[in-house]
């Protein structure tokens, strides 16, 4: 492969201005250091040589005709809220932002579906599938996520218990090729056997293999009514143990949400949100939807019947939006909490299977006092995604890395044992990126080679991340 890359001569700079605009070029050190990384720059803070803002797909082709014929590296970037280090120059070159092709191209509710180009943010997406009585399941925690960014990681979020993932929304996606080729894979159908199915292999690709211009997102009717329950435990075993017997009921949860107690006070003195139950050390967050209130009473009143019977302490039912709201705030604070509480961060987001979630979280701890660590967990109980957050005490840089990367092999290799997988939605990015092959297998890790030979002969599209240049 060719390389390593060339550098943009100042004619390939006026080139790109002419065929995008001046005013949306910036070069050097004019460019805005938010840009050189995302919500984990522990994950690499890296300069691009030229940022450029695109307005639409031709702009997009024109710039990757330009990267591929001079050997140059171009990385695609969102709203940048990724938390695996993905849309970063890691070997320079140009950073394509996508943020200005941002418009809601129409609801279609013949099809149910809404189509969208990248920039456009996620709770735009919802919020145009809302105005037209439907209902669009995603929902990552980040809300100002672009939903080109939230298609290409694949976000997960607290409702895929009942809904599902972004991959089970995607219905058809156009893109630009590495070489500027414009390319649509699939069309709004609901089910397609034309071939290889590239397109869901486009999803959660992070933005190696091409770059989204359009999406065309599957819409379902909006629940009528939503409550949530607060179940509080003093053990982990309990706590994890009602999970499975939640799923096993005929009303299915659209979110099971576990955190601990010390992750609750650590939002409430840090941003002042304070959690509504005080009982207990271990909480299970759970939300139904459903049709009619009658339905999701009975399905509250069962969860509140099964908890109790596992010991649990309290169960507390938010039944209005104030009292719904003010649970899942806290929840979706958690990330900003700790980056309050502690001067670095590092993060693991393995997911196991749902009956090893609790045997992986009382792992997790003892490999955190091992490594004098400090280790918090929480997650996606319903799917078994678990968040172990390492936090930074009284430790020397070297310590500090030496130790996180220690815990994070024995994380993984735990991980493994019990059946799970390395990340559960975060991705690789480049903060997963040394773990990848040790984990799947040189075999496996040679396939996902392969697929980025096939899109990107040049290995100009966000090279160094997935799977690394060698």
């Amino acid at each position: 492969m060719p390389f390593p890359y060339n550098k943009l001569t100042d004619e390939d700079i006026t080139y790109i201005k002419s065929v995008t605009a001046p005013e949306r070029v910036v070069a050097g050190e004019a460019i805005q250091k938010e840009f050189y990384h995302d919500e984990m720059p522990e994950y690499g803070i890296f300069p691009p040589d030229l940022y450029v803002e695109a307005l639409d797909r031709e702009e997009v082709s024109a710039v990757m005709k330009l990267a591929y014929e001079k050997n140059i590296p171009v990385t695609a970037r969102g709203a940048g809220t990724g938390l695996a280090g993905g849309a970063t120059c890691k070997y320079g070159g140009i950073m394509l932002s996508l943020m200005k092709m941002n418009k809601i191209i129409g609801v279609d509710r013949q099809n149910l579906t809404v189509t969208a180009q990248p920039g456009a943010l996620l709770t735009e997406v919802a919020e145009a599938a809302a105005e037209a009585g439907l209902f669009y399941p995603p929902d990552p925690g980040e809300r100002t996520a672009s939903i080109g960014g939230t298609v290409i990681t694949n976000a997960g979020g607290m409702r895929a218990v009942r809904y599902g993932v972004t991959r089970d929304y995607v219905r058809c996606l156009e893109a630009v090729l590495p070489d500027g080729s414009i390319v649509n894979f699939s069309s709004n159908v609901v089910k397609n056997t034309t071939g290889y199915d590239i397109k869901d292999l486009i999803v959660g690709s992070e933005g190696t293999l091409c770059i989204l211009t359009e999406v065309t997102l599957k819409l379902i009717p909006a629940p009528k009514v939503t409550q949530t329950l607060v179940l509080a435990f003093d053990n982990i075993a309990d706590c994890i143990g009602t999970v499975p017997e939640l799923l096993q009921t005929a009303f299915v949860p659209t979110a099971i949400e576990f955190v601990e107690k010390e992750l609750m006070e650590i939002v409430e003195r840090c941003l002042n949100k304070p959690f509504p139950v005080r009982e207990g050390s271990d909480y299970l967050i759970v939300m139904y939807d459903g049709a009619s209130r009658e339905e999701v009473n009975e399905a509250c009143e069962l969860a509140a019947e099964i908890a109790m019977e596992r010991g649990a302490l309290d169960v507390k039912i938010c039944n209005t939006p104030e009292r719904i709201g003010s649970v899942w705030s806290v929840r979706a604070a958690i990330l900003e909490g700790m980056k309050a509480d502690s001067e670095a961060q590092e993060e693991c987001d393995v997911v196991v299977p749902r009956a090893k979630i609790a045997e992986f979280v009382t792992a997790a701890q003892a490999i955190g006092r091992k490594y004098k660590i400090r280790v918090i967990v929480c997650g996606h109980a319903g799917d078994g995604n678990i968040h172990t957050e390492m936090l930074r005490n009284q430790m020397t840089d070297e310590e500090w890395e030496t130790n996180t990367q220690a815990c994070l092999k024995e994380l993984y290799a735990k991980s493994r044992e019990l059946g799970g997988q390395l990340s559960g939605e975060h991705g690789i990015g480049n903060g997963r990126l040394a773990y990848l092959e040790d984990f799947i297998g040189t075999r496996m890790y040679e396939l996902f080679r392969s697929v980025k030979q096939a899109f990107d002969d040049k290995w100009i599209l966000n090279p160094g991340k997935v799977v690394e240049i060698k």
